[in-house]
């Protein structure tokens, strides 16, 4: 495992405000940066009360121009919503501003419901064209596109890093026909994860960009100094998922002991969804962490844990950043 990196949906507390949130994201990445962590990515939800990242290419610049070393990027821009010339001309004005700390990972879904799909103004059928407006991007980005007749300014010759993002088998083999890095939404959606990946590195064709496969897991993480501590924390984003699932988004729910308004079936449907993730102490994390890690043999772990108390949240990201530390190092030994 090369690094270790943070995923940040940018929750919006019960009790909080989208300032706040934005304020803490910015507060955590200082965090993550100072602790050794790679990458600190951010999310495109629309209409969904708990996330403040819609306008993710805003929040990018708000990160970026706060921190100093660590890459920002998009995990993900949920490219049918977009033209793939403003996603240029957005991540191109990025990567000019904060040159060399720029990502863009782009996913196939519209990251909202159908209702605010089509308010995005993008038709639902551009999603069948997703590998050739991936490909029509990048275009965008390379020294060849001097010579087009359309270029994104700025945008032409910055090379921005692309990735690919999926729960399923299409991402995996489009990344991998494409030659680029792949990230897999396991930290939501694991339930392809062991066929996508073989897919992924089975299939991969050496390109420009990549001459061998490269994979990042994503794992959800609620670190406390006890188990009984993280799993309370966790709470949190059990009851956010449940209710999601319900129909009922809103913001991030306050963590609680009682959990009881989640109906057994839908708590077996919600750990299922949420089953890759490390929750508990720093022995716990590191075991449960290390279990993944030695299975999937990823190429980078990515993070990310939807807890409500903000100083909570530093504490969980501090301790996983000891672990993941420790293991690197014992690895590299």
């Amino acid at each position: 495992m090369e690094h270790f990196s943070v995923l940040d949906l940018c929750p919006v507390p019960e009790g909080g405000t989208a300032a706040r949130a934005l304020a803490s994201t910015l507060d955590l990445a200082r965090h993550a940066e100072r602790l050794g962590y790679h990458r600190y990515w951010l999310a495109e939800h629309h209409n969904m009360p708990g996330i403040a990242s819609a306008a993710t290419s805003v929040v990018i610049g708000h990160v970026a121009g706060g921190t100093k070393t660590i890459r920002v990027g998009a995990g993900g821009i949920m490219l049918p919503n977009h033209a793939p010339l403003v996603v240029a001309e957005q991540f191109g004005t990025l990567a000019t501003l904060y040159p060399g700390r720029i990502d863009l990972g782009l996913g196939r879904a519209p990251g909202s419901d159908m209702n605010t799909a089509r308010a995005l103004r993008r038709t639902l059928e551009a999603t069948d064209n997703f590998p050739g407006d991936v490909i029509e991007l990048i275009g965008y980005f390379s020294q060849a596109a001097h010579e087009s007749p359309v270029q994104a300014v700025p945008g032409t010759g910055t090379e921005v890093p692309v990735w690919i993002l999926g729960s399923s088998l299409y991402g995996a083999q489009l990344a991998a026909y494409l030659g680029l890095p792949y990230a897999f939404a396991s930290h939501f959606a694991p339930q392809m994860l062991d066929d996508a990946v073989a897919t992924y590195r089975a299939t991969f064709r050496p390109s420009v960009w990549l001459d061998r496969p490269h994979f990042m897991l994503l794992a959800g993480v609620a670190a406390a100094e006890t188990d009984a501590e993280a799993q309370y924390l966790r709470s949190s984003q059990i009851l956010a998922f449940a209710r999601l699932r319900m129909g009922r988004p809103g913001k991030l729910p306050a963590p609680v002991h009682d959990l009881s308004e989640v109906t057994p079936q839908l708590m077996a449907d919600v750990e299922r969804a949420l089953s890759c993730s490390a929750v508990g102490s720093a022995a716990t994390v590191r075991r449960q962490l290390g279990a993944l890690i030695d299975h999937y043999q990823p190429d980078e772990l990515m993070v990310t844990g939807m807890i409500h108390d903000h100083a909570a949240r530093v504490r969980s990201l501090q301790i996983t950043a000891d672990v993941l530390s420790d293991m690197r190092v014992v690895v590299a030994a």
